[in-house]
């Protein structure tokens, strides 16, 4: 895969990311603490989290391609790998406090991580589909020679 291509990724993956978090915490805030509001530092942190996350997706590629066992292999790796890497920078940052918390941030590390993959098969399902309309084209006209 070109460097190009990977980073734009990485980009894109970091902006779905960003953007889950930040969606997903407004509307628990609006329905369970209306009154908080979103500092500057907030932002700032789920920046860094949600950057951190993304460098960890660079496990996902590889230079050739692999077989689906292997990528179901990595995908299960790389989630592991952001769950204890998150939950860790949590707790040494102090964010996260006692077992409760760490937990229901476990389940919203999983969440936004669910999100994404679903985005990037939506994703994936159409650019195979833009190739398997390409090779019909082809083979039509190999045809019709």
């Amino acid at each position: 895969m070109k460097p190009m291509l990977i980073i734009k990724e990485l980009l894109r993956d970091f902006l779905i990311i960003f953007g889950s978090v930040i969606i997903i915490i407004t509307v628990l805030r609006s329905i369970f603490d209306p009154a908080a509001a979103f500092d500057l530092i907030t932002v700032y942190i789920i920046m860094g989290f949600s950057l951190v996350s993304t460098l960890i997706g660079i496990i996902l590629y590889t230079p050739d391609g692999v077989s689906e066992r292997n990528m179901r292999i990595r995908v299960i790796i790389h989630f592991a790998a952001l769950e204890v890497i998150l939950l860790s920078l949590a707790l040494v940052t102090g964010m996260s406090k006692g077992f409760m918390p760490t937990a229901f941030m476990a389940v919203q590390i999983a969440a936004v991580y669910g999100i994404v993959r679903l985005l990037s098969w939506q994703e994936d399902k159409k650019e195979a589909e833009q190739i398997n309309e390409k090779l019909r084209q082809l083979k039509s006209d190999n045809r019709q020679q």
